[in-house]
């Protein structure tokens, strides 16, 4: 697995799987019904920001997203979004976009990175996040309103680096 800058080439391929996920609405805050041009202004980030992919073989597994979290004298702190093509999970994609994530903040100078709404119910998530040093530092009760659960916490996640 290769992980590299994103290319407009790439859209493509990355949009079919942010669609169906934005769409389910069980792990991202962006409009279910999201269109394509509106994704593609969520997704593909100009500097200071950083859009990357994680191909094989000519195919995008996965895509991640990682800018600062605030501006002015809150742009220390860093953040990041991960999307996994589903018929690539469980195939270590996601971790390793988080840890270039990591790798990327910290070569940016970056003190450390910041999830702001993590879905309380998305416990592999959660999971990855806790191994690689996050904690949840606060959750928003009943932040997210779940397609089948209802509403459920958001986690905000930290970690110094």
């Amino acid at each position: 697995m290769l992980i590299r800058d994103v290319t407009p080439d790439d859209w493509p391929l990355i949009w079919p799987f942010l669609h169906r996920i934005c769409a389910e609405g069980e792990t991202f805050s962006y409009p279910t019904d999201m269109a394509e041009e509106q994704g593609r202004a969520y997704w593909l980030l100009d500097a200071p920001g950083r859009t990357v992919v994680a191909v094989e073989g000519g195919a995008v597994l996965g895509t991640a997203k990682m800018n600062p979290n605030q501006m002015g004298n809150a742009a220390h702190v860093s953040s990041a979004s991960f999307m996994v093509d589903p018929a690539h999970s469980g195939q270590g994609v996601g971790r390793a976009l988080c840890a270039e994530a990591l790798r990327w903040a910290g070569e940016q100078g970056y003190r450390g990175m910041q999830f702001n709404a993590v879905v309380a119910s998305n416990t592999p998530a959660v999971r990855l996040y806790t191994s690689l040093g996050f904690r949840v530092i606060g959750t928003v009760p009943e932040g997210f309103r779940h397609p089948r659960l209802g509403y459920v916490g958001l986690h905000i996640m930290y970690r110094e680096l």
